[in-house]
């Protein structure tokens, strides 16, 4: 793992929805340099900026037009190379967001695969060997090309599948991995990697990176392949640059050659269970009960994270690579949608002081709320979460100087929303609270990435969560009600506290906390 990784803090930006320097409406390059002097300030040392390459954007940019171009409307090429140039002098490393899995299908690749004249793209995508026959367990697009085929999507319709070759052959269209095609695909992903590599990024976290080869067996033999490839040319060519992956299983993901991988949203996912663990139905409202582990009623399990969380720390462990726990994504409600400041707060103290690499989505750090808003972009009930950052109190609350009816999306127009021009003014803000969390760990090697975790007192449906990184020990009590619990056998050793949201205590062997409290102890 890159050096830069152990104390790496990650800041998550949307690039439509962070800062319009310009004054069109959406966010830009250009304005991602301007706030940097924040992003350091809060105490985040690399960001994560989602695809801002040239796209039709029906998928928000997910939807790749040209690898090696930059959307006009985020700026040029050389305004990218300015960014990562200005984020280094910060000592901010930038990943850019890889999309390998598929493109738009407005890519020049595309448009030549689908002519009925062979070329040297006709493989480039995954067609099959007939214009009318069904294909059992895939996506697919039928009657929209020139060539007497269907081809396999990945997600949307507007989304071809790139062929990497099928790990287990059922069709005879179907090519094998090693098919000078499928490497062709391969090296051609490789190529776009070094061309920004050599641009001045640090790296690449990678969209849907289970998703290469097709007919792949459970372990993902065949895909773990495929990244195995990528990582060596990385470690002989770019020692420094991260791979982190978006996965979900750090089993298969990190012995496959990535340095760190998202724990996920998923239905049934341990870490669902802390922010999110509710149904929402289709107008966006919670049915039945939210029984997540940092709501204050008490209904929550750690259990649940833990029994998986353990398995993934482990894997990671014995491999080098790294948890990648998250506040938010672009693809998931926010966490204030059910959380108060103060349970944020609670959130962000487990957060911060748990191995790995942590994601921050901006404007998680002022509690920036989820929007019930139409889609747009192909965002669907994900459009709520990424509506523009709140600056202040000015005109479209500091995000833009165009009209509002020009904005990317609208702004929250609620006269409390939150904005860091107010909360850097307020001590005890929830911005001040993740500003001292992250101070604490850049101070504390013993809170960053190393695999140091030692579980202390964590109960089936019981509170606190106790737990030690190396010398110092951390106690969170997301319940509205005190609680108290003997751990002297396990912890009899003076105890001198660093840092406490709420009242605690931590003497004699007793571990006493208030309601919603967090605290974090030198031994």
């Amino acid at each position: 793992m890159p050096k830069w990784m152990e104390s790496a803090v990650f800041y998550e930006i949307y690039p439509q929805s962070f800062y319009d320097a310009n004054g069109d409406g959406i966010g830009d390059l250009e304005g991602i340099i301007q706030k940097l002097g924040f992003i350091k300030d809060l105490g985040c040392n690399a960001l994560w900026i989602n695809p801002c390459f040239d796209s039709p954007f029906r998928d928000a940019g997910y939807d790749v037009r040209d690898y090696k171009k930059v959307a006009p409307r985020y700026g040029t090429n050389e305004d990218l190379k300015q960014l990562f140039t200005d984020a280094h002098k910060q000592g901010i490393k930038v990943l850019l967001d890889l999309v390998p899995g598929h493109t738009s299908e407005e890519h020049p690749w595309f448009q030549e695969s689908q002519k009925s004249e062979p070329n040297e793209y006709s493989n480039r995508y995954i067609w099959t060997d007939q214009w009318w026959k069904k294909v059992e367990g895939f996506g697919y697009v039928a009657g929209e090309a020139e060539r007497e085929s269907v081809y396999l999507i990945n997600f949307f319709k507007c989304q071809p599948a790139l062929n990497y070759g099928f790990f287990k052959i059922a069709e005879p269209w179907q090519l094998p991995m090693d098919h000078p095609d499928c490497i062709a695909t391969m090296n051609a992903i490789m190529d776009v990697m070094r061309f920004w590599l050599d641009a001045g990024c640090d790296g690449f976290r990678v969209d849907m990176a289970f998703s290469l080869v097709k007919n792949d067996d459970e372990k993902k033999t065949g895909t773990s392949a495929l990244w195995r490839t990528v990582r060596e040319m990385l470690d002989r060519d770019y020692p420094e640059a991260a791979l982190v992956s978006e996965w979900g299983f750090p089993e298969l993901s990190i012995p496959a050659g990535f340095h760190a991988d998202f724990l996920l949203h998923s239905e049934g996912e341990g870490y669902r269970s802390l922010t999110r663990n509710y149904t929402l139905d289709c107008r966006h409202t919670i049915v039945g009960e939210d029984k997540s582990f940092f709501k204050k009623d008490g209904k929550g399990d750690i259990t649940v994270f833990l029994d998986e969380y353990r398995k993934h720390y482990e894997v990671c462990k014995e491999n080098g690579g790294c948890i990648a726990l998250i506040s938010c994504n672009h693809d998931t409600i926010r966490p204030s949608f059910t959380l108060s400041p103060r349970e944020l707060a609670v959130f962000y103290g487990f957060l911060f002081t748990m191995p790995g690499t942590p994601f921050l989505y901006y404007g998680d750090e002022i509690g920036m709320r989820y929007l019930n808003l139409p889609t747009k972009e192909g965002g669907y009930f994900r459009t709520g979460s990424r509506t523009p950052m709140q600056w202040n109190t000015g005109k479209n609350l500091g995000f833009s100087k165009a009209p509002a009816e020009k904005l990317y999306l609208p702004v929250d127009a609620s006269p409390d929303a939150p904005t860091v021009e107010a909360q850097e003014k307020e001590s005890a803000s929830l911005l001040n609270t993740v500003k001292t969390l992250l101070r604490l760990r850049r101070e504390n090697a013993d809170l960053q990435a190393q695999p140091n975790l030692e579980i202390l007192y964590a109960k089936k449906e019981a509170f606190p969560l106790i737990y030690c990184r190396g010398s110092l020990a951390i106690a969170v009590n997301p319940a509205d009600s005190p609680v108290s619990v003997d751990i002297s056998p396990l912890l009899s050793s003076p105890a001198r506290n660093i840092y406490m949201i709420g009242n605690c205590q931590l003497e004699k062997g007793w571990c006493k906390m208030e309601a919603q409290s967090f605290g974090v102890w030198k031994m």
